[in-house]
């Protein structure tokens, strides 16, 4: 079972009652995968319609949200577009799902609830119209009736006649649009394939020639050419009534297409200077947003530069803290180092080794920063990690030779003992001054040394330098033959813009020919 549209378009010539075309589609999900077939016979539109059904639904009692649309163009149709539901179900039969019910609902739903449609609730005559449950759900999503239109066909049962022309004069259920009778064809009629300008022959001879009904006639309450004269009407009414609404869809479609549209901006060119032209606008415009990433202008949906300075921060605390308990350390590894030395004097080896030591425990914490900062940016696809690690490994090799400017190590010998010291006082064994506190003066050299370094390090060598490394290889690309390799897009992305462009043309024709009636 599949909602069915059927589309009427006149053709304003003169002529039989019968198709000048018809074109069957199944209408998917996407207007890119429509599927139409063309033809001028009508006895061929049951085969193409199941055969559509078929495909879509499986054979036999499958349900689908897809459409199938018959188009009729004729002289003698109106314009109007006809979107016929599946039946309700209430008992699942042979093969289909014990919710069938409720898919029919659900899809039945889907259409009736638009306001832009008009719903034509099918009620029949020997049906007691209080329990319809069809007219039940029509007032549901219209409970003022302002769009909901009743229609009574001819299965009557005799005695009944009076108790139908009151549903049909609106006095049972009244609907602001009232009812009309129609006489559809009968299995046999169907059966022995009688035409339907023929079975609308005899509709009208049905009703003329009934004693009940053929004021129905005179009324336009009766016959199929008055249900869509109806229609029609109320349609073009329904549809000016709803233009401001609509106008304001519209536009609010129309701005979310473009704003999409930028999202993909324009597809590359076909012809070779064209495309050239195209690729070294776009590598430029890539290089450009590279070089902005790596000195932090180009801001992402997170800052990226506030990651890394948080992580930065972090590798700045914790070396402040290696230096809470470095008195303890250095006075107990002095003990434990002190040979047969008087006291107050040391070995300089003993002196280095202790520092040597203490520093190469910062190692494993500098690599944990690497690696916290390789997570932060690794979606930018740098991949100079190996030469980062390389640079920091070398760095703990130098930090193996103690070293450090005089003036800049009595500075913090200064600091520490409160004392002044200067170089040229040197050497500085006669002020009061312990080897501890020496060890801690040029520790905290290498904590700012190192606090700044590899912050610096990883800048440069995962940051500034691949933006270099990889603008070179960009530009690169440009003196390569296959440009229109280079430039060949995910089918995807084609298909997008094409549906996006599409869209974008039709809302704007929309919306020039509202302008015209609102």
């Amino acid at each position: 079972m599949i909602a069915f549209t059927t589309v009427f378009k006149p053709c304003f010539v003169a002529g039989p009652i019968k198709p000048s075309k018809l074109v069957v589609g199944k209408v998917a999900q996407s207007t890119q995968n429509q599927e139409k077939i063309e033809f001028t016979d009508p006895s061929l539109v049951e085969e193409h319609v199941a055969a559509a059904q078929n495909e879509l639904a499986g054979k036999g009692v499958g349900i689908c949200d897809e459409l199938i649309t018959l188009e009729v163009m004729s002289p003698d149709v109106c314009d109007l577009t006809l979107i016929d539901l599946p039946g309700i179900a209430r008992v699942p039969v042979e093969g289909q799902p014990e919710d069938i019910g409720k898919q029919i609902k659900r899809l039945i739903m889907k259409y009736i609830k638009k306001h832009e449609t008009i719903n034509l609730v099918v009620v029949p005559c020997n049906t007691d119209i209080a329990t319809t449950e069809a007219l039940k759900m029509a007032q549901e999503v219209d409970p003022e009736g302002i769009r909901t239109l009743g229609n009574e066909p001819d299965l009557i049962d005799k005695g009944t006649e009076e108790s139908i022309l009151a549903v049909v004069h609106n006095k049972v259920i009244p609907l602001r649009k009232g009812y009309i009778m129609v006489k559809c064809r009968g299995q046999l009629q169907i059966d022995d394939k009688i035409p339907l300008e023929e079975a609308a022959q005899m509709e009208r001879d049905f009703f003329q020639n009934h004693d009940y009904f053929r004021y129905l006639l005179k009324e336009s309450k009766a016959s199929i050419k008055s249900l869509a004269v109806k229609l029609t009407q109320d349609l073009v009414d329904h549809i000016k009534k709803s233009l401001p609404q609509l106008h304001e869809q519209i536009k609010k479609q129309l701005w979310n297409v473009k704003k999409a549209l930028k999202d993909y901006e324009d597809g590359p060119p076909e012809d070779l200077e064209g495309a050239k032209d195209f690729l070294i606008k776009t590598l430029n415009g890539f290089n450009e947003e590279i070089k902005s990433l790596s000195s932090g202008e180009l801001k992402l949906e997170k800052n990226m530069f506030a990651q890394l300075r948080a992580e930065f921060k972090k590798w700045n605390d914790y070396l402040n803290s290696t230096k809470t308990s470095c008195e303890y350390i250095f006075t107990f590894k002095n003990e434990n180092y002190r040979g047969m030395e008087l006291p107050g004097f040391m070995n300089y080896r003993i002196f280095q080794k202790i520092l040597q030591d203490h520093v190469a425990k910062l190692k494993d914490p500098a690599m944990d920063l690497l690696n916290a900062i390789k997570g932060t940016i690794k979606h930018i696809c740098f991949t100079q990690l190996e030469k980062a690690e390389k640079r920091i490994s070398e760095q703990f090799k130098m930090e193996n030779r103690i070293y450090t400017q005089d003036p800049i190590f009595l500075k913090f010998l200064s600091e520490i003992t409160n004392e002044t010291f200067s170089e040229k006082e040197l050497p500085v064994f006669d002020k009061n001054c312990k080897y501890s506190q020496m060890l801690e003066a040029y520790y905290e050299i290498v904590v700012q040394r190192m606090a700044d370094q590899l912050p610096l390090m990883i800048n440069f060598y995962m940051l500034q330098e691949t933006a270099q490394l990889v603008t070179t290889d960009i530009m690169k690309l440009v003196e390569k033959p296959d440009v229109h390799d280079l430039l060949s897009e995910d089918s995807d992305v084609s298909k997008r813009r094409n549906d996006l462009r599409a869209r974008l043309n039709r809302l704007t024709s929309a919306t020039k020919a509202i302008k015209k009636i609102y």
